[in-house]
């Protein structure tokens, strides 16, 4: 199994969000693509 980590950019969001700035609409949908796309029980959830 290939262990997925997060990219520069993810990453350069992830650190201005904790900053305490809001991230833009685009910067949101990178996020959370990044994070589904490293989602190791996806499709094995309830909702």
């Amino acid at each position: 199994m290939t262990k997925k980590q997060t990219g520069d950019r993810v990453s350069t969001i992830a650190a201005k969000v904790l900053a305490g700035k809001k991230p833009s609409p685009a910067e949101a949908r990178a996020m959370a693509g990044s994070l589904l796309s490293q989602d190791e029980k996806k499709g094995k959830r309830g909702s």
